[in-house]
């Protein structure tokens, strides 16, 4: 053969070859990245690391969707409510539990049960498998130290309500959305509705400063314009990293005392989902106790749901008396401790 014969020899092999190729492109599907689409309310600082690290762990995209501050969780439950004959989540990772309740009575949920979980105490897991909680943040008092000497520090919710405190130096985060109103609903559960509704209508009446968030709750106290308010331990940590003049106050806690709200994280698969298997995937990694421990260093969690081998730089291992309350009995008064609320907090 000669050479000009083998050179189109060779050219014709080269553009079969070529036009090989592109049928394979064009007539044989791809294998599309598999992905996970979680909704969340646990700030995006702490839950995007753990979703990078998912992703680089099970090749598995993590499609996010964040709250915001002012309506925290209650606008995610509102959009997984209205999605839930066309549900585009497969995944709820809440920074709090009454909502997740919520979700499973109106059937938005799902059951797993996730062999992660195995070692988490049964009061943090739903007894049907629809959530799993783990970890947890309390509610604390954040004090600036500058306003407020410590024998003036408030040590019982009911210091709220001290004539020592003027109203408009104290502060709370709206109580209809977030974790006061966990708080609130938790206070409805221990008390019962009549102390607590008259607890919280005192508070409005001495003009305590409502706002939106508990991390704007903490700034206001950091810097300097309220002496003290209500918010969650990893706000007040937070405050305290960053070098302001405060200082942590777990309220209620000598004996007899109720105790503070403890708050645990919970995570649930969405009924319906479109990517199950990748959403039970993500469920069993963050319930891990890797994860669980990642995220105490990381200082979203304080107090972690079980014995793991790191604990907060902020609290340490501080015994803490939480409130005797079941979680599963704060739902049946939520709507009735919200019409309360409306009521009270009128803006």
């Amino acid at each position: 053969m000669n050479h000009k014969k083998r050179t189109l020899l060779i050219s014709g092999i080269i553009l079969l070859v070529g036009i090989l190729l592109l049928s394979a492109l064009f007539f044989y599907p791809h294998e599309q990245q598999r992905t996970v689409v979680v909704y969340t309310s646990v700030d995006q600082v702490f839950s995007e690391p753990i979703f990078r690290s998912f992703e680089n762990q099970t090749g598995i995209k993590v499609l996010p969707v964040y709250d915001v501050e002012a309506d925290k969780t209650t606008g995610l439950v509102n959009r997984l409510l209205a999605e839930k004959t066309n549900p585009q989540a497969d995944v709820f990772w809440s920074a709090e539990f009454v909502q997740t309740l919520l979700l499973k009575n109106e059937s938005v949920l799902a059951p797993y049960s996730s062999p992660s979980a195995y070692d988490i105490p049964a009061k943090y897991r739903d007894p049907d498998n629809y959530w799993a909680g783990f970890g947890g943040r309390a509610r604390v008092f954040i004090v600036n130290t500058d306003r407020l000497s410590p024998d003036n520090y408030p040590h019982s919710i009911y210091d709220m309500l001290d004539s020592r405190y003027p109203g408009k130096s104290i502060g709370i985060a709206y109580p209809i959305f977030g974790t006061m109103a966990t708080q609130s609903a938790a206070l409805y559960s221990v008390l019962g509705q009549d102390k607590a509704r008259l607890l919280l209508t005192d508070l409005n009446k001495r003009g305590i400063r409502t706002v939106d968030g508990n991390s704007v709750v903490r700034d206001l106290v950091s810097s300097g314009q309220l002496d003290f308010g209500l918010t969650d331990s990893d706000d007040a940590c937070n405050a305290i990293q960053m070098g302001s003049h405060v200082t942590i106050i777990l309220p209620d806690q000598k004996e007899g005392e109720m105790g503070t709200l403890i708050i645990p994280s919970t995570i649930a698969l969405i009924a319906g989902a479109h990517h199950i298997e990748e959403g039970k995937a993500f469920i069993d990694f963050v319930l891990d106790p890797n994860t669980e421990t990642s995220l105490v260093t990381a200082g979203w969690i304080q107090l972690p749901s079980r014995n793991i081998s790191v604990h907060s730089p902020c609290i340490g291992n501080t015994e803490i008396h939480g409130m005797a309350v079941n979680y599963t009995d704060i739902y049946p008064g939520l709507e009735r401790t919200k019409q309360d609320l409306t009521e009270i907090f009128v803006r």
